[in-house]
Formats: C-alpha cells, structure tokens, sequence
C-alpha cells in the first residue's frame, strides 16, 4: 500500500517534448502526490533504471517510438531484469496498431494507452490508471 504521506513515483519515457509537458501538467492536477521523473529515449532510460541507488518508478509510462532505443525494446529488457521486472508498465503511445497492442501485452505490458489529444481525456485517463 502506497504511504499517503510520500508521493507515488512515476515515470515516462518520451521523446515528444510536448507531450511531456502535457502529461506533467496532467499529473500537476490530479489530486494525487505524485514525483514525475522523465528520460528523452530509451537509452536514458535503461541507463536510469539500472543505476543501483535509482529508487524504482511504481509506475512507467513508456512511448513506443523513441530514438535509439525504442519503447518495444525498452520493455523486452525491463521484464528480462530480475530488480526491473515488477515495475508496472503503461505503454503510451500515438500508435492504435491491434499488431503493437497485442505485442506489448505479449512481452508484459499491463495496460496501453493511446495518446488522447484533449487535456481533460489525458487527465481522466491517468487518474483511472493510478
């Protein structure tokens, strides 16, 4: 059970400077605490994943299509981790392909989540996730 007194730590991993300011703005207002931390790509955010002292997301919000490593390879390598593994993952992504859907709950997504473009859709739909 999360304390109420120390705020749930998130994480996202995008390339998309917009959407990043969209999304902490979203979580700005949600009335739940929350640390937002971001990586650009996926190979800041291995890197950040995989330092020892690096306290671990409860939460991942992870883009599909990042430079230099995307989110597809990103989540093949946290669930193959054994201290990454338990981390729960939402992809975020623009794409609606049934083929990426599919394939993200394959290698262990736990819910997927298709950009909305409306403020309000975004914060609604964070809020369900937590």
């Amino acid at each position: 059970m999360q304390n109420p007194s120390h705020p749930i730590k998130i994480m996202l991993a995008d390339d998309d400077e917009d959407d990043v300011l969209f999304f902490k703005d979203a979580f700005a207002e949600i009335k739940i605490k929350t640390e937002v931390v971001v990586a650009k790509d996926g190979e800041e955010l291995m890197a950040y994943l995989q330092k020892e002292d690096t306290a671990l997301p409860t939460l991942l919000f992870l883009d599909l299509n990042m430079p230099r490593k995307n989110g597809m390879q990103c989540l093949q390598e946290i669930k193959q981790i054994e201290r990454l593994k338990d981390i729960a993952i939402a992809i975020y992504s623009t794409s609606a392909s049934e083929e990426d859907i599919e394939e993200t709950f394959v290698k262990g997504a736990n819910v997927y989540i298709k950009k909305p473009s409306d403020f309000g859709v975004l914060k609604k739909m964070l809020q369900q996730v937590i």
